[in-house]
């Protein structure tokens, strides 16, 4: 008996020491887990971070250049150029307001050849389901009947007011979408899951409908389609995008130019008017704001309901007499000055009143009011600005345009309109959403997959009669079913990190002279904090440069890191003898603002430029940048690029020609 109890004994020992392994076995599984999910974690974060410093930077760029950009457009020589549809209301190109529906028929023929939809004015249900169901099966809308779309949503946009005012109580819910960016995949899942617009399933889509990506022609197809046949049901207001300047450089206007070759210009034309004629905000039971970027200290939407909001073609180019004040501005506070004037005043806490580029009103320059300027504010702030957490309003610096508004912004402008809720969007957040200034501001955004594959949620809001707020999520799948979360990451940051070194190379020089700066004894090898610091001064892009080092520099024994190794990996597209070290970053740098600049110059968008034309552009560019480069270094690499010596070059090619190719990533693919 007593060894039948000792052999219980010990097999309930045994099996103790067994559930106690496997308890520890989990624990450790489980704290394994935890780690690599929050290293995961920890690299999308930053990686989301890399490529949202890196989108504001640019969009800084481009309202830094903004003057340029209106200089171009006012001065390109060619009668027929880019410039002509964007500057001269009489040019042949530019569609007549009162050309009919009947005339486009005559003007421009549709071959049988031509199997997509052939809509009929007024458009019905039908249309839209036959227009959605073709942009399904990547067909083209015909121009006739785009150039029809567009003329008749001018004239239906004419009629509506710059603020419209919505009722819940004519519907259970309506619904909200924010950025859509060319992404035709999110709005046909949004349609899929929600519902088509009806006069049961109203709509407000609040701007940024274009750029980025490569469908912005069919959402505007679309959304303008049901605008025309549900005009009180679906509801458009004006994002920063819906801007001819930002087209440019962010892509939309070589879609169009693509996809329409003998039309783009009218359409484009027709577009810009378009665009100045959307809504700039809805409010819904004159309690839920909503509009595009945000608010300042001197928002005042009883002037932006009264002003002639398509005046404002772009906001890149403001009014001439705002361009005169900023002339007279700069006379009173010497540019070289400026910076220095702009702290002055912070630190004194005088009044100054700050526009998109950056320039300075001070208190007592005895400038007389200017209406233009005011509307081109009050317009600017509510399509750029961007919430944060803390009280007050200052400029916008990441942007460049608009400010940051604080909860005591948001406060005052609720107590003076009695409003409940503001919903804006013009920001990427990974979840689709966020929530801030105590669930008073919402920020939307419906473009999934921003930044990359599996980088982010979409989302729209329902807003029932309570005006309380229910959000959807989606993301559009196409590869990331296929994926791990691991696998899924390793995309994100592998694409933003090659992002990050196209940056860094570009500024290599100045990259160079920082580091020198710390390293005094010229051994090539600076300290953590130091190489972090010289990062941040060149860069400015607010990143966690000490986290990010690994990716980016080798350190050596000593815990010192090698600086010069941040450009091992990088070099120019195509060796070119002809092109200094200082012209080819330069070049590297401006990419994207040369694109534009030539997409103004280029008088048949074949993206041949002449040799004369390249070199005094170049001239001008570098002039307004104040960039120190010799003339014959262009003029002996334009002519090296001119390989037919026809007195051209393929301006796509020598784009190609610097953009960073990463040395490891090219052996991998070998």
């Amino acid at each position: 008996m007593g060894s039948i109890i000792g052999t219980m004994g010990c097999s309930s020992s045994v099996a103790d020491r067994r559930s106690e392994n496997v308890i520890r076995a989990a624990i450790l599984i489980q704290k394994w887990y935890r780690l690599t999910m929050a290293r995961l974690e920890m690299r999308r974060r930053y990686s989301l971070s890399i490529f949202q410093s890196i989108e504001y930077a640019d969009e800084q760029d481009q309202l830094q250049l903004s003057n340029f950009f209106t200089f171009m457009l006012d001065h390109c020589t060619h009668p027929d150029s880019v410039s002509q549809i964007f500057t001269s209301p009489s040019a042949s190109q530019v569609v007549d307001e009162d050309l009919s529906l009947k005339e486009f028929e005559k003007k421009i023929d549709v071959p049988d050849s031509y199997y997509g939809p052939r809509l009929s004015f007024p458009l019905t249900v039908e249309d839209a389901n036959a227009l959605l169901h073709a942009f399904r099966n990547e067909q083209l809308l015909h121009a006739r009947y785009v150039l029809q779309l567009l003329s008749e949503t001018r004239r239906v946009l004419k009629e509506m007011p710059n603020i419209t005012h919505l009722s819940t109580s004519y519907s259970k819910e309506i619904t909200v979408c924010g950025d859509l960016h060319g992404n035709l995949d999110d709005l046909l899942l949004i349609f899929y899951k929600n519902g088509l617009p009806s006069e049961q399933n109203p709509y407000v889509f609040n701007g940024d409908f274009v750029d980025r990506g490569k469908n912005s022609m069919e959402i505007l197809i679309i959304l303008f389609a049901f605008l025309l046949i549900y005009p009180n049901d679906l509801h458009l207001n004006r994002g920063n995008h819906e801007d001819y300047i930002m087209n440019l450089r962010y892509g939309f206007t070589k879609e169009v130019s693509k996809k329409y070759k003998d039309h783009w210009k009218q359409i484009l034309s027709l577009l810009r008017d378009v665009f100045s004629w959307l809504p700039l905000a809805t409010i819904i039971d004159s309690k839920v704001l909503i509009l595009h970027g945000g608010i300042s200290d001197t928002t005042d939407l009883d002037f932006l309901n009264a002003l002639e909001r398509n005046k404002l073609k772009s906001l890149m180019r403001p009014p001439k007499s705002v361009r005169n004040r900023q002339d007279q501005v700069k006379k009173i506070i010497p540019t070289t000055k400026l910076s220095k004037h702009i702290a002055n005043q912070h630190v004194a806490g005088k009044t100054q009143h700050i526009s998109s580029s950056g320039f300075t009103e001070p208190s007592g320059s005895n400038l007389p009011p200017d209406p233009a300027l005011k509307e081109w504010k009050q317009i600017l702030d509510i399509l750029w600005s961007d919430p944060r957490s803390q009280n007050g309003c200052t400029p916008n610096k990441c942007r460049g345009g608009g400010c940051y508004f604080g909860p005591d912004v948001t406060a005052k402008l609720f107590e003076r309109y009695n409003l409940k809720m503001l919903i804006r969007s013009h920001e990427f957040k990974p979840e689709g959403y966020e929530i801030s200034h105590d669930g008073k501001v919402i920020t939307i955004f419906s473009a999934s997959n921003y930044y990359e594959e599996g980088s982010n949620r979409g989302a729209y809001i329902k807003l029932n009669p309570e005006l309380t707020p229910r959000f959807v999520q989606y993301q559009v799948s196409k590869l990331t079913r296929r994926q791990n979360l691991q696998e899924r990451v390793g995309t994100i940051e592998s694409s933003a990190l090659k992002s990050l070194r196209e940056k860094i190379y570009a500024h290599r020089s100045e990259l160079i002279s920082a580091f020198a700066q710390y390293d005094l004894n010229g051994t090539g090898r600076i300290s953590v904090n130091d190489w972090a610091a010289a990062m941040e001064s060149v860069l400015q892009l607010e990143l966690p440069w000490r986290m990010l080092r690994s990716q980016l520099a080798q350190m050596n024994p000593d815990g010192e890191v090698d600086f010069m190794s941040c450009f091992y990996d990088l070099k120019m597209g195509q060796p070119i003898k002809e092109a200094q070290p200082a012209l080819a970053e330069t070049l590297c740098r401006y990419r994207k603002d040369l694109e534009i600049i030539f997409n103004i110059i280029d008088k048949d968008h074949s993206g041949l430029i002449s040799l004369e034309e390249f070199s005094q552009t170049w001239r001008l560019f570098t002039s307004h940048l104040g960039i120190d480069i010799q003339d014959d270094s262009i003029d002996k690499l334009v002519l090296s690029i001119d390989y037919n010596k026809d007195g051209h070059i393929d301006f796509n090619e020598f784009l190609e020609a610097f953009h960073v190719v990463h040395r490891l990533e090219k052996k991998a693919t070998s």
